[in-house]
């Protein structure tokens, strides 16, 4: 997980030098699992190659077989009934002889974040989406609505229930807007970060460090911080 973060962080980068350094990275993973499986006489990495290879070609059948697909939706809609078919299988069940869900696949074990992303792109594969990003909006002022009516309860169990839902409804958000959520928050991670850490700077250099601030003085930092990010921007779109 640590190297595919790296990954995603050097994507983000667009250097060149630091994509291929972190997908080699990466792909040391994939070699170095791949070898104990040969040294345990399990898979080796031309398995490995050969799972992928014939994976794509079978849920692919648009490209590599008979089956037409006039739209984007039409091939996603078939690449999750053929992982469904797989899953089924996997498990020794004839594909006629148990309905699958298309969110079998999802693990469980995925961040929060990851998985409701998984969850809700799935159900748009095969057609249970929302209309308009208005709608999305709609329901998180719903949601937001919802949550602020439990502030005064003193059981905390709907809050954390809300809260949830509330999470859930901006990753389908981003999710329609063609965003990756994960993306996009450790995106606003690091932009904290670094106005947090410009704050930290300023502070220091009078002489009184944040934790000695008022709550007014400390807004007035953050201000501060977010327009000397903004005089910088503005200054590399001039160069």
């Amino acid at each position: 997980m640590e190297e595919t973060y790296e990954v995603l962080d050097a994507l983000d980068s667009k250097d060149a030098d630091e994509i291929a350094g972190e997908l080699g990275d990466l792909l040391l993973q994939i070699v170095f699992h791949a070898e104990l499986g040969r040294e345990a006489d399990r898979f080796d990495i031309s398995d490995v190659i050969e799972r992928i290879h014939t994976k794509m070609v079978r849920r692919h059948p648009h490209v590599f077989g008979d089956v037409k697909a006039r739209t984007a939706g039409e091939v996603l809609k078939k690449w999750e009934e053929v992982k469904a078919e797989e899953r089924l299988e996997a498990k020794g069940v004839p594909a006629a002889a148990e309905p699958a869900s298309v969110l079998d696949g999802v693990s469980a074990g995925l961040p929060g974040l990851v998985e409701a992303h998984q969850i809700s792109l799935r159900a748009a594969n095969v057609g249970f989406d929302w209309t308009s990003a208005g709608g999305i909006l709609e329901k998180i002022e719903e949601e937001v609505a919802e949550l602020r009516e439990t502030l005064q309860d003193a059981d905390s169990s709907r809050r954390e229930e809300e809260i949830g839902d509330l999470l859930f409804a901006a990753v389908n958000l981003a999710r329609f807007l063609d965003l990756d959520p994960e993306i996009a928050l450790k995106r606003a991670n690091r932009k904290f970060k670094e106005r947090f850490r410009a704050m930290e700077r300023d502070a220091a250099a009078s002489g009184r460090p944040l934790g000695d601030r008022s709550a007014a003085e400390l807004e007035a930092l953050w201000e501060a911080a977010k327009t000397k990010e903004g005089e910088k921007l503005a200054s590399k779109a001039g160069k």
